[in-house]
């Protein structure tokens, strides 16, 4: 597994590991709680699995050709490593209300499993090739798609981290 994933698998489970159900489920009005974050990462993880899953049933890259501003959004989160703030979601990957529980079990098995995926994609056709559009950042390359998923997840590891005192705070 790609180690840098591999660090954030483990860092997001740290971080989840423990919290019990008024911190899982604790948030500022309008905001998303440690479930639904968690959620929202599970979703991106499954959402990658069955693009690239796309990828190998074609049997070639999918990616299209990157547009500037495609290029521009790339470098600043997969170059540069920076998640911009105030950036909606996409609806495919906005918490539905999935059980917790479940979740929290299986988004480590979910990282694991897109990482082969996307290793195999990139044994098929190379690192350079972009192999698969993303909805807000356009066409990535293998290597651009982990690296994604590390900013994304660091990201979200923060806020989870934030929940889990916040909400202990407010226990007291």
């Amino acid at each position: 597994m790609d180690p840098r994933l591999a660090k954030l698998k483990q860092s997001l489970e740290s971080a989840v590991e423990g919290m019990s159900s008024q911190q899982w489920s604790w948030h500022l009005p309008g905001k998303w709680c440690a479930a639904e974050v968690l959620e929202h990462l599970y979703l991106t993880y499954t959402g990658t699995i069955k693009g690239f899953e796309r990828v190998m049933a074609a049997g070639k890259p999918l990616g299209s050709r990157p547009s500037a501003r495609d290029r521009v959004k790339a470098l600043v989160v997969v170059g540069f490593g920076h998640m911009p703030g105030g950036v909606k979601a996409p609806t495919v990957t906005m918490p539905k209300g999935l059980p917790p529980e479940e979740v929290r079990e299986e988004f480590g098995a979910k990282i694991t499993a897109m990482d082969a995926l996307i290793a195999q994609c990139e044994a098929c056709f190379g690192g350079r090739v972009r192999v698969l559009d993303h909805p807000i950042l356009g066409p990535l390359t293998a290597p651009q798609w982990r690296k994604l998923h590390v900013v994304h997840g660091r990201h979200h590891h923060k806020q989870l981290l934030q929940l889990r005192a916040n909400a202990t705070r407010q226990a007291r």
